[in-house]
């Protein structure tokens, strides 16, 4: 009797503990995506769009030389944002840029590893469908 208890015991404080391990100091589960406030005074999430788009720029170089290529985006601001914990951070940017003198918008993501070199990667980067 007393080991069915003891049993019963271990099984609710194993249950608790793995509840206080999915989820990270921010109060939010690991792998769960939240979003980000007050993205436009935000340094990092600014610096992470404008990071995104000069890599963006850099991968479409061919388009950008030469006759007949249209001109690099040039990073405006970052409008909306969200961020995942995975194997690093997973930035998911809505990124206002211009060009040719027109303003679009974009959707960007991108990874933070610190640990890793290169630290930052981008992940993908379109024209957003809103």
């Amino acid at each position: 009797m007393a080991r069915t208890e003891a049993m019963k015991i271990l099984s609710l404080l194993l249950v608790i503990t793995l509840s206080f391990v999915a989820v990270n100091g921010y109060g939010t589960l690991v792998g769960g995506m939240t979003e980000i406030k007050d993205v436009k005074s935000n340094k990092e999430v600014q610096d992470l769009g404008k990071f995104a788009v000069e890599e963006y720029n850099k991968n479409h170089q061919g388009g950008l030389r030469g006759g007949g290529g249209t001109a690099g985006l040039v990073f405006s601001q970052v409008v909306e944002a969200k961020q995942q914990v995975v194997t690093g951070i997973k930035y998911y940017l809505k990124i206002e840029a211009t060009q040719n003198g027109l303003t679009k918008t974009f959707e960007s993501e991108v990874v933070v590893a610190p640990w890793k070199h290169p630290s930052k990667q981008l992940i993908s980067f379109s024209p957003s469908s809103q």
